[in-house]
């Protein structure tokens, strides 16, 4: 197996005293995530910064970035490929933030699911207090083309990776991003998931599934995507086409009151997404329209998921009207 963990950062996790016993133990009681025993709200965001004119993930404005993160009362953050570097995550630790560490199923040898390497990174950073959920795939269900034409493999994947992780690491929960709502064939043949993390655009509706949910699992959910873009690819009703963050702010407001209204049954929310994305539909030195043609997905209000204009901030950190919509939300819970 291919270790890409140096001999550095595992002689500074011995120092630091990463190798423990965790101060920290996440566990799932029927529909619940429990953080030392005590239900855990999700308070999230979807967090992959990559700066102006580039196209790769970078931390280069992590210190800002956690002050914004605090200022908007988000207790989690939920990363789509894991981050190793200790000194990142204990900045993150260090700001009261928990962590939902996303790997893929092929990333080239690197801390993935194809090569195993997953399991190098578990090891490592197992027992370090930021980590909440270890989190396979993102809406994988969506792409047979990567699995051969057959999803089943990716389930198949999915359920015995789960199981060598939880067999490694009793002390947090092993989730998955499914795109929209699993079927109960796929619950029942994905026993290993302790917490189904859904990424769901059904306009500003959220609330549906989880009536759905109620009704088909008593497992942990939690919405791993929701949310709004802040461009308008046409009029609609009372938003005008072109940048419209009062749109944005209108639709996160609908969506969080929705998931909030049921802790009941839903363990919180990742929004998406913290900051603009300018790698996404063009120039990365530019902010690009990007989406899809007007009305043709569940996104609000448009119906056209433009890519470069999620965030709650923009890419020079300016918050935008979402951004005190999801921090008045946040700080009431």
């Amino acid at each position: 197996m291919k270790r890409t963990v140096s001999f550095l950062i595992l002689l500074s996790l011995l120092l630091t005293g990463c190798e423990k016993k965790p101060n920290t133990l996440v566990q799932t009681k029927e529909r619940k995530i429990l953080l030392n025993n005590t239900p855990y709200l999700i308070k999230g965001i979807c967090y992959h910064p990559v700066p102006k004119g580039e196209t790769k993930r970078s931390f280069s404005t992590l210190a800002q970035d956690l002050q914004l993160l605090q200022e908007a009362g988000i207790n989690t953050i939920r990363v789509y490929k894991p981050i190793d570097d200790l000194a990142v995550l204990d900045q993150i630790h260090a700001a009261g933030i928990k962590l939902i560490m996303g790997f893929g199923y092929n990333q080239e040898g690197v801390f993935d699911m194809a090569s195993g390497t997953i399991l190098d990174y578990i090891e490592t950073y197992k027992n370090h207090p930021v980590i909440l959920l270890w989190e396979l795939g993102n809406e994988y269900n969506y792409h047979p083309e990567w699995f051969d034409g057959d999803i089943k493999k990716w389930y198949t994947a999915l359920n015995n990776t789960a199981k060598k992780i939880k067999d490694l690491d009793q002390n947090h929960p092993v989730a998955t991003a499914h795109g929209e709502i699993p079927t109960a064939e796929v619950l029942k043949n994905n026993p290993n998931i302790d917490v189904w993390g859904v990424n769901v655009y059904r306009w500003d509706q959220p609330g549906s599934l989880i009536t759905e949910w109620e009704e088909r699992s008593e497992l942990p959910l939690y919405f791993s995507e929701a949310g709004a873009d802040s461009f308008m690819a046409a009029p609609k009703d009372d938003y005008l086409a072109g940048e419209n963050q009062l749109a944005q702010a209108d639709a996160t407001q609908v969506i969080l009151d929705q998931i909030f209204d049921r802790p009941d049954i839903v363990n919180g929310v990742a929004l998406f997404s913290f900051t603009d994305g300018w790698w996404k539909a063009g120039n990365p030195a530019q902010q690009d329209q990007g989406g899809w043609a007007p009305f043709s997905s569940g996104v609000p209000y448009d119906g056209a998921p433009n890519e470069e204009y999620w965030g709650i901030v923009d890419i020079d950190r300016n918050k935008k009207e979402a951004f005190f919509v999801l921090q008045k939300k946040y700080k009431e819970l």
